[in-house]
């Protein structure tokens, strides 16, 4: 017998019949003798909706109130699986965040869990019943209703598995797996069994949408092994039972775990990416942090960074990237800044792509930064801009190339599937 948590998204509770999906694949687990914990989503498009109605009825409004209203999408959901699974003769509960509790900071619209006290779901799992949870939610200080901004629910369900020792958190989605690559790029992206929890993390952040950098986190801090499955497959499929059971999707775990590890587990892209470049900025010491600074001060993450020193050695230009979103603040930022730093100009290009290579079996082969830009070099594509981490090696590159960089890369990494 395991104790498993099982998250299903927006999509997977868009409606009736597939809550009903929801509730067969509770059951599955149930009658193979496992105790079971699901945290939800809102239906898909409920949160979106309950957004735009606390916006349409004011657009500065107090963000307390504003996490009461877009909470209540998890509560329906809760209930109506609850209803489903008590229907097909499952003991289950639904549980607020609030009633659980899931403790949070402050900060609303965006809260960062604290603590989570499993005791109470502990005791009514090991009495066989189902516990449904909304996902999403916590409360504050102050005893006020939370949300925990994007991916919330992956967060929700990562903190409850290890507040309740969980042997495994499987996250169901509207993919197997994580791929090699993105497979509706290269046809050829083979679904991974096992990738490390660092190798997921910066797939994560650098584009694959299969999961949450914050939940990634969490899990690779408290050591809880999550399973990314599909919410599609049968939920009649035969299964084993056990934390050690082999079942469908990817496993997100320990490096250890991983006989044989990949010099390179997967390339990944990000087209949300903007180059800011400032020209001819006088070269002293603290010019680099009269640009960043300010930035950092306005919480605006910057990525790479390129320093190129005239000729002359008197001035240089800087270069570097910041999500798109915040580009049109980044620049206002930078302008105002702009007598202090004393630079001529400022460039700003949407155009660009991150391409990144992501592998730990890279910290012990030589070569592997090499084969990337040979590759690409091949290509004919020139590289704007490059980072690098023990894992991972990034380079931004013109937009138009982005797919063939992918394929090429993935071809030449040896990850292309039969």
């Amino acid at each position: 017998m395991a104790r498993l948590v099982m998250k299903f998204g927006g999509t997977s509770v868009a409606d009736v019949e597939r809550i009903r999906n929801v509730a067969s694949h509770v059951k599955r687990e149930v009658d193979a003798g496992n105790e079971v914990a699901v945290v939800v989503s809102a239906m898909a498009g409920t949160t979106n909706q309950l957004v735009a109605w606390a916006r349409e009825t004011a657009s500065v409004h107090d963000a307390r109130e504003y996490d009461t209203v877009v909470a209540t999408g998890e509560q329906v959901t809760v209930g109506l699986l609850a209803i489903e699974l008590q229907r097909i003769g499952v003991s289950a509960r639904s549980w607020l965040g609030w009633q659980i509790p899931i403790r949070t900071d402050n900060a609303h619209g965006a809260a960062r869990i604290t603590d989570v006290n499993g005791g109470a779901l502990i005791e009514r799992l090991s009495q066989g019943q189902v516990a449904v949870i909304a996902g999403f939610q916590g409360l504050a200080p102050d005893n006020r209703i939370t949300t925990l901004g994007r991916g919330g629910s992956d967060t929700s369900a990562v903190a409850i598995a290890a507040a309740i020792k969980a042997d495994r958190c499987d996250i169901y989605t509207d993919v197997d797996g994580v791929y090699t690559t993105d497979p509706r790029i290269v046809a050829k992206a083979r679904k991974l069994d096992k990738i490390s929890y660092e190798e997921m993390l910066e797939m994560a952040s650098l584009g694959a949408k299969v999961l949450q950098t914050r939940s990634v986190e969490l899990a690779m801090v408290h050591r809880v092994r999550l399973q990314v499955r599909s919410s599609f497959e049968a939920p009649d499929a035969p299964q084993l039972s056990g934390p050690d059971a082999i079942v469908p999707g990817t496993l997100v775990c320990d490096e250890e775990e991983i006989v044989e590890q990949q010099v390179v587990s997967g390339i990944a892209y990000s087209k949300d990416e903007a180059k800011v470049t400032l020209v001819k900025v006088a070269d002293k010491p603290g010019v680099a942090a009269r640009v960043f600074g300010p930035l950092a001060d306005n919480s605006i993450n910057v990525d790479m960074i390129i320093q190129n020193v005239s000729e002359d050695g008197k001035s240089t230009d800087i270069t570097f990237t910041v999500p798109q979103a915040e580009l049109a603040r980044a620049e206002d930022v930078i302008r105002k800044a702009q007598p202090e730093i004393g630079c001529d100009e400022i460039r700003t290009d949407t155009n660009v792509v991150k391409v990144s290579i992501i592998g730990i079996g890279m910290r012990s082969h030589a070569g592997v930064a090499k084969t990337m830009f040979e590759t690409l070099a091949s290509k004919g594509i020139n590289i704007l801009a490059i980072t690098t981490s023990e894992i991972k090696v990034s380079v931004l590159i013109a937009s138009e190339y982005s797919e063939l960089a992918v394929r090429a890369l993935h071809t030449a990494y040896g990850l292309d599937g039969q």
